[in-house]
């Protein structure tokens, strides 16, 4: 018995996600007192393969079939199958990401195991007993799964678990699967990668706009206020509808899910849709003119407030602020 994590990797590098999903597998792990194994598929070097035993991974396989990297679920999945039939592992751990959502119920189904998707904590493992919490009714409840499958799979919702120190060197080890072309049956036609801007689901910060902006050329002052912050850009999803911004900055319930450290919404009314994607978020900040809008009971600090007044003074104070004059 051990347990197996799905890592991923961007531009050979292994970010935050990666590093939380090790952690919590390792945590894991030393519940049940078993190894902890760690699957890349991604064209990593060796040394960025090692760097995962900073953060608990005992053992880490690579693959350098690169095909199935080329996003397709069911064939990602049959490699993760063939990884845990290699590893021997009862709990298997991937990132709720888009494509974790899109592997974990295909993995599920091959292995006939049990799957919670968007786990937010450790598990609770009492004797036979293995309880999973995560948020349900768009992040209004808490809900505690008890898996009784013999293999288990947990889907990670992003910034969960904070990445953690371990000293150890993991063994490395080639997996090599074999394909045939019936396992493939997405083909890839093009890949349009946002570059220059901070990752929005890595962000520890997010300045997030919506329709209060009134237009998109009116986004400068937000990209401004990320730019002076370290931060993401995001959107609601009526902005993404109408094309202001891009769709892959799109927050709430039908888009990505971030848990940030401060999330800052401009000109967001607070509909429990986009909440639902964003309440995770440690400190919320919002600015609207309207003091009615929804968003303001769910928000840590909130100004009401022109937009287009106060977010140029906040940054002029941000800029003050970062270069140690007195604000």
């Amino acid at each position: 018995m051990s347990v197996l994590v799905y890592a991923e990797a961007t531009e050979g590098k292994f970010r935050k996600q990666a590093h939380e999903a090790v952690t919590y597998g390792r945590k894991v792990a030393d519940m049940l007192g078993v190894l902890t194994h760690v699957l890349c598929m991604d064209e990593v070097s060796e040394d960025e393969l090692k760097s995962l035993g900073k953060f608990g991974a005992q053992s880490v396989w690579f693959v350098k079939e690169n095909r199935p990297a080329n996003f397709d679920p069911s064939a990602i999945a049959g490699v993760i199958a063939r990884a845990e039939a290699q590893t021997n592992s009862d709990v298997l751990v991937l990132v709720q990401n888009f494509d974790g959502k899109a592997v974990a119920p295909v993995l599920a189904a091959k292995l006939r195991a049990g799957l919670v998707s968007g786990a937010v904590a450790l598990p609770v493992i009492e004797g036979n007993s293995f309880l999973v919490k995560k948020n349900v009714f768009s992040g209004k409840a808490i809900a505690v799964y008890e898996m009784h499958s013999a293999k288990k799979i947990i889907a990670l919702t992003p910034n969960s678990i904070a990445p953690e120190s371990y000293s150890n060197t993991p063994e490395i080890h080639e997996l090599k699967p074999q394909f045939n072309e019936s396992d493939f049956k997405l083909k890839v036609k093009e890949v349009v990668k946002a570059s220059g801007t901070v990752s929005l689901t890595d962000a520890d910060i997010v300045v997030s706009g919506g329709r209060g902006l009134k237009g998109p050329e009116n986004w400068a002052m937000l990209e401004e206020m990320a730019a002076i912050l370290g931060a993401a850009t995001a959107c609601s999803r009526p902005v993404a509808d109408i094309n202001w911004r891009p769709h892959h900055e799109h927050v709430g319930q039908t888009g990505l899910t971030v848990r940030p450290n401060l999330y800052i919404a401009i000109g967001i009314s607070g509909a429990i849709q986009h909440l639902a994607g964003v309440n995770g978020s440690k400190v919320m900040v919002v600015i609207n003119k309207d003091p009615e809008a929804p968003f303001f009971k769910a928000a840590d600090y909130g100004i009401v407030g022109d937009a287009f007044e106060v977010v140029p003074k906040l940054n002029e104070a941000l800029k003050k602020f970062k270069s140690g004059a007195a604000v």
